[in-house]
Order: C-alpha cells, then sequence, then structure tokens
C-alpha cells in the first residue's frame, strides 16, 4: 500500500484588513496546509510592527524560509506596511495582480495587491480588500452583467462585466446604523434589544418601505422613537425597523445605478449574510450567495499563480 506524499508548500496568503489579520499557507495542489487568525490588523501592526507580526504567524505554523507571501488589504494603505495603491476604473480584475507592490529591504518575496479607485468628480470611491474577493468570486460569476453587493460596516456594490468592474458605490449603512443607534434619542428606543434575524416582519417591512420610497429615509428613522412611544414598538422591533430602514436604502440607492434584472451576487460571510439574503428578498428579488472567505482565498491564489505560476 502507497501513501501520497505531504503536499509542498507554494506560498503564503493574507488577509490584512484594519482590526483582522488572517493567513493561510498553501500547497503547490491549491489545498490549505495551515490557517492562522488574529485581531492583529493594521492598527496593531503599524504599532508593533508589520514584519514581526507576519513573522510570529510564519514561525508559529513552521512555513519554510523564502516561501513568496502574497498580502491583500489594508496592510497596503496609506497608514499600512507599505502602500500599494489603487487601479482606476474601469479596471479587469485581471490585471490587478501584475499592479502588486513589494516590500522593500527584506530577503523574501512579499507582495501588497493594489486597491481599486474610482475617481470620478461627483462620486470619488475607493475599496482595498474587496478587490480579492471579486477576484476569487469572478470564477463562480462567470461573463455578463452582475451587481455584487459585498455588505459590511461600510458595504460595496460594485457593477461588474465581464471580468472588468466599470464602477462601485459605498454605502456607509453599517457605521451610521452604529452612530444612530447609540448617538441620537433613538437609543432609548432600542437600549435592550438583542440581535435580530432577517425573518423579522418589522424588518422585512421597513426594508419594502424603503426600496419603494427612499425619499421618506428620515422620516421612517423617526418612526423607530415615535413607534416605541406610542404603538408599542418592542426593542427588538424598533432594532428591526431602524437596521431594515438603513438596508433598504442602500439598496434602493444600489438599484438605481444598474439596468432593472442585473442578475446580483452576495459576497459575504456569517450572519450578515442571511439578513441581507432577507433583505433582498423583502424587495423583492433574489442573489446567488458566495462565501466571502473562500471569496478572498481564491482571489490571493489567483494573484500567487499569475505572479508566481504556480
Amino acid at each position: 500500500m502507497t501513501t501520497e506524499p505531504n503536499p509542498e508548500p507554494a506560498y503564503v496568503a493574507v488577509d490584512w484588513g484594519t482590526s483582522s489579520f488572517r493567513l493561510w499557507l498553501i500547497a503547490r495542489d491549491g489545498s490549505v496546509l495551515a490557517e492562522r487568525r488574529s485581531g492583529e490588523g493594521m492598527t496593531t501592526a503599524a504599532r508593533t510592527g508589520f514584519m514581526e507580526v507576519l513573522a510570529s504567524h510564519l514561525s508559529a505554523i513552521a512555513a519554510p524560509e523564502g516561501l513568496p507571501v502574497l498580502v491583500c488589504g489594508m496592510a497596503g494603505a496609506k497608514q499600512g506596511w507599505v502602500e500599494a495603491g489603487y487601479l482606476d476604473t474601469p479596471a479587469a480584475l485581471a490585471d490587478i495582480p501584475a499592479a502588486a507592490v513589494r516590500i522593500p529591504g527584506v530577503d523574501a518575496d512579499i507582495r501588497i495587491l493594489p486597491g481599486l479607485a474610482q475617481r470620478d468628480a461627483m462620486t470619488p470611491d475607493v475599496m482595498r480588500g474587496e478587490e480579492t474577493q471579486l477576484l476569487g468570486a469572478a470564477g463562480e460569476l462567470g461573463d455578463g452583467a452582475h451587481l455584487v453587493c459585498m455588505p459590511g460596516t461600510h458595504s460595496k456594490w460594485v457593477r461588474l462585466s465581464g471580468g472588468k468592474v466599470e464602477g462601485f458605490s459605498t454605502f456607509m449603512t453599517g457605521e451610521l446604523f452604529e452612530a444612530i443607534a447609540t448617538n441620537t434619542t433613538l437609543s432609548h428606543a432600542i437600549a435592550e434589544a438583542g440581535p435580530i434575524s432577517g425573518d423579522n416582519p418589522a424588518f422585512r417591512a421597513a426594508v419594502s418601505r424603503m426600496v419603494a420610497n427612499p425619499a421618506l429615509a428620515t422620516n421612517q428613522i423617526f418612526t423607530v422613537r415615535a413607534g416605541s412611544l406610542i404603538a408599542g414598538l418592542s426593542p427588538v422591533d424598533a432594532k428591526a425597523r431602524l437596521s431594515g430602514t438603513m438596508i433598504g436604502l442602500e439598496i434602493a440607492g444600489a438599484l438605481s445605478l444598474v439596468a432593472e434584472g442585473t442578475p446580483i451576487a452576495l459576497v459575504v460571510s456569517g450572519g450578515l449574510g442571511e439578513l441581507y439574503k432577507e433583505a433582498l428578498a423583502a424587495a423583492g428579488l433574489s442573489a446567488s450567495v458566495i462565501d466571502a472567505d473562500i471569496a478572498v482565498r481564491h482571489g490571493l491564489a489567483a494573484g500567487a499563480r499569475a505572479l508566481w505560476s504556480f
């Protein structure tokens, strides 16, 4: 009986966010040999040293010396390790790897992928990290036009066509929700609320109202407060109404930028994905779902193949 030899490590893939760090040791056959996750994002690494953080994780998984490392995310920001800059839209996803910036002054071949920039004077926008998820998701999406939703604190809605990012729009939904929920009079209405789910009727109704009439957004936000005072709106339903109003407003804005009937894809992981799936359903829409964790790893793999011919 023969056994297969252990896969040979080929490169290291890193997704380095503002507050998170994820690393994978990848074999030549594409399999994941080891994985590391921590809270040592850009903010922490800027203080302790990016090379020091990376080296500690490489040591922890006993990665062979000299392996190339491909990084995406906020490590390439102006405040990060080395600024990787931006590709301007419209931009072909296949052009991203060639624009990677190499870290100077180190023996290893460590490169950081660039972000994307939309330099229109009226709608300037930037992304960093999401472009690698798009690169990884492109194979599942195929050709043709797509509207890709990437939920988060700052959600990205990307207009993708034939492997090219034609443009994108960032919606500050998560940050605005947190600011309104904690720093306005609405905080009294939702103070005791726990987590909400997308099947909450108050959430779905709020999404539908916003998609139908987004001009009433600030009025509908105030109904969260008024509803808790005079209409028996519970804290959970008050929170659900605020969330549905904010996400519905986001969906309405994104839909206004594309032709009716454009296929929608969600690139997302965790509970936020279920919330957005339910929100889209409440708006009468359906979406294909691509796991964001897998997408970023596939995007880094595509970049590594392009750079080092794995």
